[in-house]
C-alpha cells in the first residue's frame, strides 16, 4: 500500500525556535514508529539545518523565515528546510568538513557533515531568488506504517 502524509511549518529564524523545529519534526515522524535512535538522528539533523539558517542565512539583525516541510512516503521521511536568506556562494565548499565562514565565532564547520552522517541522503541547493534548500531523507527501518490508519 502506498501511503503518504505531509506537514509544513514556518517560523522566524531565531535560535530559540530550533527546539520547536526539532519537536515538530520528531512528533510528525512518530506515525512511522521509529526507534529512539532514529528519532535522535532526525532531531540532530534538523537542529543543524535550522541552526545553519539562523547563523548564516540571515546575518543582519533582521531575521527572516525558515520553512520546514516533512513528507512521508511509505517508510521514508523527507525533510526540507528552506530559507530566503543570503545563500551560499559555493555549496560544494560549504559541504566540506570544517569549512566555516565564521571562524571568529568559533563555528566548527561541521553542520552539513553532521546532517549527512545522521540521515540517509542529503541534498543542498540554491533556492530560487535567494536562500538555500536543504533536503534530508531517512528510511525508518522497522516501521509499522500508521499513516492513514487513524
Amino acid at each position: 500500500m502506498n501511503e503518504s502524509n505531509f506537514m509544513e511549518v514556518t517560523f522566524k529564524a531565531l535560535s530559540i525556535n530550533e527546539s520547536f523545529a526539532r519537536v515538530c519534526v520528531a512528533g510528525f515522524c512518530l506515525q512511522l514508529n521509529p526507534t529512539l535512535d532514529e528519532i535522535g538522528d532526525i532531531k540532530t539533523a534538523v537542529s543543524e539545518a535550522v541552526t545553519n539558517c539562523v547563523v548564516h542565512a540571515y546575518p543582519s539583525k533582521h531575521k527572516g523565515l525558515i520553512t520546514i516541510r516533512c513528507d512521508i512516503e511509505n517508510n521514508t521521511i523527507k525533510i526540507t528546510v528552506k530559507d530566503q536568506g543570503v545563500g551560499i556562494k559555493d555549496i560544494d565548499r560549504a559541504r566540506e568538513p570544517f569549512f566555516t565562514t565564521k571562524p571568529s565565532e568559533e563555528r566548527s564547520g561541521m553542520g552539513f557533515a553532521v546532517m549527512e552522517s545522521f540521515m540517509d541522503k542529503l541534498e543542498v541547493e540554491h533556492n530560487e531568488g535567494s536562500g538555500i534548500i536543504v533536503t534530508m531523507y531517512k528510511k525508518i527501518a522497522n516501521t509499522s506504517l500508521q499513516v492513514g490508519n487513524a
